[in-house]
């Protein structure tokens, strides 16, 4: 039974049950009943309010369900489990990002100042930022616009439901790991105060017992022989001290209202394009960020990363001999490699004198797994392109810090150049991060041959 014919039915029965108790009413006139009637009307009412009871929550269905279809269709039963993203974003009550801003109070507050949840160009846009738990200023020029008249923009997510083969942007996007790599922190203010370590002289030495109460007469190195003995060697710790401003990163599309209105897919233009392009933009600056302007300081950047010349043309020993020098010169314990796609498919290819794959060939797994033990010296290889082509990094990734500052965020408004006359609408994502490292010789810059 269709939610219409309920309707129908609870009405009618409602109907009937008053129409009986005024039928004992009218033929009570002004007497007072008698207990047989008052019994009988009193059944008759109940059962009537019961019944009135039940249509106003069959009304409440129906209306919710029209809601519901306002909103379009498209967003799909997700698993009630918090669980982390390969792009560092931890899902809201179990919801992507795009999902929890759809069912955001944000969200729905905008969706209330229109009726039904369809805007027009009567109607004005300004929604309050939503915030995440889980960066470089938007370029001027020519955006591409999203809009629902064309089929291969926003018109494309209003079409008839069908069931196959939907793909999102991720063909399009690479897999961002970096933040899982390093500490990650949150500051609440704009510039961070660090203490980075530079160098360190271990002069610990064993000590003879004094021999002489003489005065010392002799510095440095020498105290630990001087005459009279139990001098103790001083050892040193260089530090300096950096300032690292937080930085903004942001991006904007563009959107018409009416596809704002009718793709509640929109979600997926948040999830996969907007908050994907700010954590793309962080890696790339984690690695090669220059520090001027806007740009945070990147590893590729920082004073006192040791280097690896290639070994030959030995791939493999020249990745090794760069581990040790993480282990003896940064003494720190490497926690992994980063290369770009194409070098670990050098890696992957190569084989030993008898054409047999070091790292399992195509039947096996790739040498870029992830773990606590990585099939390359015991380390696993992260690939990213954000490292230039024959160029890896290998270091102890916990003494690289990136802190949140502001966490990303999805506003949208029609107060942008001439949006208003235009019903035009602007989706903006931004978050504001910093990056610094604490000891730079736990890092090594390795070329490869």
């Amino acid at each position: 039974m269709s939610n219409e014919e309920r309707i129908r039915k609870i009405t009618a029965e409602m109907v009937e049950h008053l129409k009986a108790a005024r039928a004992i009413a009218d033929a009570a006139g002004d007497r007072d009943f008698t207990d047989a009637e008052r019994g009988q009307v009193t059944e008759l009412m109940g059962k009537a309010g019961a019944l009135k009871k039940e249509l106003d929550g069959a009304k409440a269905d129906a209306r919710t369900r029209a809601a519901i279809k306002d909103l379009g269709d498209g967003i799909g039963i997700v698993d009630k489990t918090d669980k982390p993203q390969p792009n560092g974003f931890v899902i809201p009550q179990g919801q992507s990002v795009g999902q929890h801003f759809i069912g955001s109070d944000e969200y729905k507050g905008l969706l209330a100042t229109a009726p039904g949840g369809h805007f027009t160009k009567e109607h004005r846009v300004q929604s309050r930022p939503v915030g995440y738990g889980r960066l470089l200023p938007a370029t001027s020029g020519q955006k591409a616009l999203v809009t629902g008249l064309s089929d291969t923009s926003g018109g494309a997510f209003v079409r008839n439901d069908w069931l196959g083969l939907q793909v999102g942007l991720g063909p399009f996007q690479r897999p961002l790991m970096l933040r899982d790599l390093v500490t990650s922190g949150t500051t609440t203010t704009d510039t961070i105060e660090y203490v980075r370590v530079t160098g360190i002289t271990n002069n610990a030495a064993s000590v003879a017992e004094a021999t002489s109460s003489g005065p010392q007469t002799v510095s440095g190195a020498a105290l630990v022989n001087a005459v009279g003995g139990g001098y103790k060697p001083e050892s040193a710790l260089a530090t300096v001290k950096v300032t690292t401003p937080v930085r903004t990163i942001a991006h904007w599309i563009p959107i018409t209202k009416r596809a704002m209105s009718d793709a509640a897919q929109m979600l997926t233009l948040i999830d996969n394009f907007l908050l994907y392009g700010l954590e793309e933009e962080v890696e790339d600056q984690m690695i090669a960020g220059d520090g001027t302007g806007e740009n945070l300081e990147g590893l590729a950047n920082v004073s006192g990363v040791q280097t690896q010349a290639a070994v030959g043309s030995d791939l493999l020993a020249t990745l090794r001999t760069a581990k040790t020098k993480v282990r003896i010169v940064g003494r720190s314990v490497p926690t992994g490699y980063v290369m770009h796609p194409t070098d670990v498919e050098r890696l992957d290819l190569l084989t030993d004198n008898e054409n047999r794959y070091y790292f399992g060939g195509p039947s096996g797994s790739s040498v870029s797994q992830t773990g606590a033990a990585g099939p390359l010296w015991n380390l696993p290889v992260i690939e990213s392109e954000a490292i230039p082509q024959g160029t890896a990094y290998v270091g102890d990734w916990r003494k690289a810090i990136l802190w949140d500052r502001e966490q990303s965020s999805i506003t949208m408004t029609d107060s942008h150049s001439d949006f208003f006359i235009r019903n035009l609408v602007a989706i903006l994502a931004e978050l504001r991060v910093a990056f610094g490292v604490l000891q730079p010789t736990a890092f090594v810059k390795v070329t490869l041959p």
